[in-house]
């Protein structure tokens, strides 16, 4: 065990000693007694994360009861609706932050293993990017989803409250009616109701095979989360025994299953910039050409929020991920998770509580799956999350209206100078141009409650788990390094065809070529750290 270098010898008696300062006794000096470490992100900032502190607890004393010694230490968590169009340039960097702290306390410690106790966005991808690149054993808690809010009858979540502040823009909603949305959609911990960016990681995790049976979906005020985290510290004291690494985990089946079970539940199009991430750190390649060839064999059989009525508590009802596992089970690939048990056989052994919830892959919601990957002179990918558009809106052609910031579009949309048939084009905001690649939550749902809905949205940024519509982000080449949504001008008519996977604008490539050389990136105002993050976008192989 990498510890057992501390526990012994003359030279790193100042080590024990220090060690000792924190409260360890002889026992804990135990040759091949593990050190686990625990990576906690609980803060009081971010609803996700208000209650991890009380699931470490039971995630120490399983470390405890199973022989080993538990070290905690603390992880940033940013929310990203929290920071949504106020300042969110730092959410997507935050998630290398998170990886590279995990690696600095883990090597630095001597430690032999590790618990990710997690909720949101990025923190959870970055968890999982440290799994990978220590490939020391390592098990993920995901801290569980909020229960949905409701008024009267009607379930309500954070994007309710986004899509109110439109319909308030235009003169559908008061500003009263708004603060009791505001007040009912978010009753207390947990990560946000629907299949957001968050709850598609958690699944993703639980797929991947990198946290226990059920983490996914139990509630985060649910009995069953603390016994998950008591569970997960026995668990890391014998993946330790066992030498059972991520990358003995994470392999290439399993990520094979994890893309079709999102196509299979219509997760975030960010799972689409999170898995690519994860696999790259364990020495695996994925490439946006497998999510859309996953999605067009995948049929959609669950319609959580923003796609549907559901919330995660009714798939959880419903069975949770090892069901919707049971759906697939004739599809997926073997591979290890940290239960000790092969996916396939946790599939196998599970069931299907609400064929409604989770439907049968011959009737499903939508014949393909989540994600389509949109290609053309505006383009070499881009994404788009299919499930959560409507029919009317799969194929449209319209005029450009440019902006390169969110606040002038925010302005447009107020002041009802964005038609029908419009296609917004948000440029500048990718990873090096933004830079930080932000969330465009707050337009998306301005547009939604302002009833348009055949306005398309196409951004070289991202678009939040909670997006519904006509929204194709993650263009690439992104407007800053010269991709051809820099060309775009208002008026230009723009065709998105989501079927046959096009996305191009009416232009020639010579008058693309000369626009392009004549664009000019706006100035943005930069911290630190957004600039060394551009500086590596740049400058990366």
């Amino acid at each position: 065990m990498k510890s057992d270098r501390i526990k012994r010898g003359v030279e790193t008696a100042p080590h024990r000693a220090l060690f000792r300062a924190v409260g360890l006794k002889d026992d804990d000096f135990r040759l091949g007694k593990p050190w686990i470490g625990i990576a906690n992100s609980y803060n009081t900032i971010v609803p996700g994360h208000i209650h991890l502190n009380k699931l470490v607890q039971e995630v120490k004393r399983g470390v405890l009861d199973a022989g080993g010694v538990p070290f905690e230490w603390g992880v940033p968590g940013v929310c990203d609706g929290e920071s949504m169009g106020v300042e969110m340039r730092l959410s997507l960097p935050s998630r290398e932050h998170i990886a590279d702290n995990v690696e600095i306390m883990m090597l630095s410690h001597s430690l032999d293993g590790w618990v990710g106790v997690t909720n949101c966005d990025k923190i959870t991808p970055g968890m999982l990017m440290a799994a990978g690149r220590l490939d020391l054993p390592a098990i993920i808690l995901t801290g569980g989803p909020m229960k949905a809010g409701h008024m009267g009858k009607e379930s309500l979540d954070v994007i309710s409250v986004f899509e109110e502040v439109g319909k308030v823009r235009v003169g559908k909603a008061t500003e009263k009616e708004m603060l009791e949305v505001e007040c009912c959609a978010c009753p207390g911990a947990g990560s946000c109701a629907g299949l957001f960016t968050a709850n598609s990681m958690a699944c993703m995790t639980e797929t991947l095979g990198m946290s226990v049976t059920d983490c996914a979906t139990t509630l985060a005020i649910s009995p069953e989360k603390m016994k998950q985290a008591y569970e997960s510290g026995k668990r890391i004291v014998e993946l330790v025994k066992k030498n059972l690494t991520p990358r003995q985990i994470m392999t290439k089946n399993a990520f094979y299953n994890a893309i079709m079970v999102d196509m299979a539940i219509g997760g975030s199009t960010n799972t689409a910039l999170h898995l690519p991430a994860i696999a790259k750190e364990c020495g695996i390649e994925l490439s946006l050409d497998q999510f859309d060839e996953m999605a067009r064999k995948t049929p959609n059989i669950c319609h959580i929020r923003p796609s549907g009525p559901y919330v995660m508590e009714d798939l959880d009802n419903a069975g949770g991920i090892p069901a919707v596992l049971n759906r697939l089970k004739d599809r997926l690939k073997s591979s290890a998770t940290v239960n000790g048990l092969d996916i396939v056989d946790i599939a196998k052994g599970a069931k299907v509580l609400n064929d409604e919830v989770i439907r049968p892959l011959d009737r499903p919601f939508y014949k393909e799956g989540g994600i389509a990957v949109l290609k053309g002179n505006l383009a070499k990918a881009s994404v788009v999350k299919q499930t959560a558009v409507d029919p009317e809106a799969m194929v449209l052609s319209g005029p450009a209206r440019v902006f390169d910031n969110e606040d002038t579009v925010m302005k447009a949309i107020a002041e009802k100078k964005i038609k029908e048939g419009d296609v917004i084009v948000l440029r500048y905001l990718g990873p090096a141009g933004a830079p930080g690649m932000p969330e465009m939550l707050t337009p998306t749902s301005a547009v939604m409650g302002a009833g348009l809905k055949k306005v398309a949205i196409l951004t070289d940024g991202r678009f939040s788990g909670g997006t519904r519509g006509p929204c194709v982000g993650h263009i690439e080449p992104e407007a800053f390094v010269g991709g051809p949504l820099a060309a775009v001008k208002d008026g230009d008519i723009i065709e998105v065809n989501i079927p046959a996977r096009k996305l191009n604008v009416k232009l020639s490539d010579a008058e693309i070529k000369e626009r392009l050389a004549k664009a000019k990136p706006p100035e943005r105002k930069m911290s630190p750290m957004l600039k060394r993050y551009r500086h590596n976008i740049l400058n990366a192989c």
